[in-house]
């Protein structure tokens, strides 16, 4: 059974940093796009980050500059190191993996992120 796990949200100051940390299981992750999604409060989930199976990453323009995604496959873990955090990066993040040559979509249930003083 897939299971996707997102942990390290949290409440932090505008400005400061946080880790969030998907860890996967029944899956590995190096066959897998994976990708970094949001949501914030009555707003559409939005692609924050993506690393391709290959290790090529991309983001929002809204995040660029500012977070980084990184994969550990030995530990089939993905993160995202966000930094410079501000009220608007407030949302749940969510961890998608996603394959492409049958679709397979996998979610974790998220973790809330909140950047408030």
């Amino acid at each position: 059974q897939v299971q996707l796990v997102e942990s390290g949200g949290g409440l932090v100051q505008p400005g400061g940093s946080l880790r969030l940390s998907c860890a996967a299981a029944g899956l590995t992750i190096s066959r897998y796009v994976m990708r970094w999604y949001r949501q914030a409060p009555g707003m559409e989930r939005e692609l924050a980050a993506i690393t391709s199976v290959g290790g090529i990453r991309n983001y929002a323009d809204s995040v660029k500059g500012r977070f980084i995604i990184s994969r550990d496959n030995a530990k089939n873990t993905v993160y995202l190191q966000m930094n410079s955090l501000k009220p608007e990066d407030t949302a749940v993040y969510y961890c998608n993996a996603f394959r492409q040559y049958d679709k397979s979509s996998y979610w974790g249930p998220g973790t809330q992120v909140t950047v408030s003083s």
